[in-house]
């Protein structure tokens, strides 16, 4: 479905998520070095991230999995894995142990995550790949979290989560992270399409990683 088809409710600032250019461009700037940079930085922590994820479960070190991005285009997004092989087949017959609601799937105590997993996710270490996906465009340093596509069947005012890329971190992750609803969750990430500035990536990035220290709403 055409970006330009999206609606803004009657009352509410033109999405910024249709900026001039130069504004776009400088945004995809600071994404790359922000990300070769983050890269270079983190490179330890993802290698001991990387070892943990081989001696703790058998499978592959990273996890795939298509999501909806920018436009609607699809792509893989990249993470360490977290859980044991062939937990993505189980995921319908635990849909009655589902704690979050709407688009949203997650379990506290969810039993398919290994335990080196319940590590990297509380710390969200097993996200450090996704500057991969920045490097190639598919994802923005800050942004709304991009959903599996077959959690993405947006309609009405949802779909404007479309109009920019999809962020590593957001509104959405510094305010609460997996204990927000997902109307709440919805609201914050389209109040960061309709009011996006280099000023409000700035202010986000510098409250993730306290969020993440804290492990505020994580697991």
């Amino acid at each position: 479905m055409p970006v330009s088809d999206a609606k803004t409710a009657p009352h509410t600032p033109a999405p910024r998520g249709r900026a001039r250019g130069g504004v776009r461009a400088a945004k995809r700037c600071i994404d790359c070095a922000g990300a070769a940079v983050l890269l270079l930085f983190v490179a330890p922590v993802l290698m001991a991230a990387a070892v943990a994820v081989k001696l703790d479960s058998p499978g592959p070190l990273l996890f795939r999995q298509r999501r909806t991005g920018w436009r609607g285009k699809e792509f893989h997004v990249l993470k360490l894995r977290t859980m044991h092989v062939g937990s993505e087949r189980m995921r319908d017959a635990m849909a009655a142990s589902n704690e979050a609601d709407g688009h949203l799937f997650k379990i506290r105590e969810d039993p398919r995550v290994t335990r080196a997993g319940r590590w990297l996710r509380r710390y969200s270490l097993d996200e450090l790949p996704q500057l991969v996906n920045v490097l190639r465009g598919q994802m923005s340093l800050v942004g709304p979290r991009p959903l599996p596509v077959a959690d993405s069947a947006f309609t009405g005012e949802a779909r404007r989560r479309l109009l920019v890329r999809p962020g590593i971190t957001g509104l959405w992750q510094v305010s609460g992270r997996s204990d927000l609803a997902w109307e709440d969750a919805l609201r914050l990430d389209l109040e960061y399409v309709d009011t996006w500035s280099i000023r409000l990536d700035l202010a986000i990035l510098r409250r993730t990683l306290p969020a993440v220290l804290r492990g505020d709403g994580a697991y």
